[in-house]
């Protein structure tokens, strides 16, 4: 087969290269098998419930029922990974923030090197710790009180809940972290992206009731909605893989007796610089209203928890879920892409952009680039996050259990993993070329 240096891998390679590399097969194998581990765990039971009396209770909850989406049915089925990887996200974005407010945290992660993102790491795990006891006791009181559910309500089921869900999140936490060190891609964006695929299923079942219902009207809505789906699938991979490409210049330079000539290039910019996390972290942040209300079991709260959660008041919910998109998209831009950092880099290694002056202006040309870079991402995420459903109430479709933020997760992951087999594969045919 003739590999060629300077073109991205074919298709034909890269499996290739999954099946017979053997660094890159083993990453692969040991990413399936804990994304099986994790699966085969959603159905293990919290110990003394009533299964089925819980299903029937949390039947027509559009909160639970999109928690559950992310848990990949480990909440309705009431298992041990019924939080699945959602404290660790909590968790992330607090220290995200935090990162940013503390100049400490910030000293800890830009020049404190490897060590300081150790540092962090572990604090985040602590931090994710506390969440799940926080939200398994929430989870245990709620069960606590329906009726029917436990088998022998009281302090000690509440107990034996709250450590057998907690234990369960920090398995997964554990996972997940494996996952990304061991394995191809982000370990917490996977198992998001298995858990949604797990209940693809159910989804697809009941479309397929509609199409056997007869009725030719819901058929040629549901037809509308799935042509909605499709034009939606081909607008994220446009924007996920569109880049703008900033045109620079290395300076003529001479080492030794070798006279280098200026070389041109570019720098990409990608419009999308967060991916599919602003969506991840605004979907959980949804979901903090409905937590804290539940502590403190004020009225008032528990409306605006509702208001705001995926189901409830539109008119407040899509506004609400626009803005977080927005601001976790800048705000996720701001942490990978250093305006100032990126005009040093260039400075040091002699290049320049044409007609903008090295140092500060440099540093505020690829600002406002980035900004407006950032705008149009953050735009496009969240009229992709809301169109979908939008169109659903418009064509007046009943709920088929899969919204667009699953389709911009499931879309989101699957090309970022796809760019990280990408990268081991080109590695392995450099390393090839080396050795011959």
């Amino acid at each position: 087969m003739d590999i060629s240096r300077d073109k991205s891998p074919t298709a034909q390679e890269t499996f290739l290269q999954m099946a017979q590399a053997a660094g890159l097969r083993g990453r692969l194998l040991v990413t399936l098998g804990l994304l099986i581990l994790v699966r085969l765990g959603v159905y293990l039971p919290v110990p003394g419930i009533n299964r089925q009396a819980f299903a029937e209770n949390i039947q027509n909850s559009p909160v639970i029922g999109f928690l559950d989406l992310f848990s990949g049915g480990g909440l309705s089925a009431l298992g041990i990974f019924a939080l699945g990887i959602i404290p660790f996200i909590n968790a992330s974005i607090i220290m995200q923030l935090m990162t940013a407010a503390l100049p400490s945290l910030e000293n800890l992660q830009k020049n404190e090197g490897e060590a300081g993102r150790r540092k962090i790491s572990q604090i985040t795990r602590y931090v994710a710790l506390g969440w799940a006891l926080i939200q398994s006791f929430g989870l245990a009181l709620y069960v606590n009180n329906l009726p029917e559910v436990p088998l022998d309500a009281g302090p000690i089921f509440i107990v034996e809940t709250v450590l057998a869900v907690t234990a369960g999140s920090m398995f997964v936490m554990w996972v997940s972290e494996l996952i990304t060190e061991r394995g191809i891609g982000n370990g917490a964006s996977l198992l998001i992206f298995v858990n949604i695929v797990a209940v693809l299923p159910q989804s697809l079942g009941n479309t397929i009731q509609l199409f056997e219902v007869g009725d030719r009207a819901i058929v040629g809505r549901a037809i509308i909605l799935l042509l909605v789906w499709i034009a939606t699938i081909v607008g994220i991979v446009f924007v996920q893989e569109g880049t703008r490409r900033i045109p620079i210049v290395s300076a003529r330079r001479q080492v030794g007796r070798k006279l280098y000539r200026e070389k041109s290039s570019y720098l990409p910019l990608r419009l999308n610089q967060g991916g599919v996390m602003p969506i991840i972290f605004a979907s959980a942040v949804l979901f903090l209203p409905a937590t804290i209300a539940g502590f403190a079991g004020n009225r008032v709260l528990s409306e605006i928890a509702r208001a705001v959660s995926p189901g409830g008041n539109p008119w407040v919910h899509v506004p609400f879920y626009f803005l977080l998109i927005l601001f976790f998209s800048y705000f996720y831009a701001s942490l990978i892409m250093n305006p100032v950092d990126m005009s040093q880099n260039l400075k040091k290694m002699g290049a320049s952009i044409p007609g903008i002056r090295p140092g500060k202006t440099t540093s505020e040309y690829l600002e406002k680039v980035l900004n407006r870079l950032t705008f149009l991402g953050a735009m496009f995420l969240g009229v992709v996050a809301i169109i979908p459903t939008a169109a659903e109430n418009a064509l007046r479709l009943p709920n088929l259990g899969f919204g667009a933020t699953s389709l911009l997760i499931l879309v989101g992951v699957a090309i970022d993993t796809a760019k990280q087999i990408q990268t081991y594969v080109i590695s392995q045919r450099y390393e090839g070329m080396v050795k011959q």
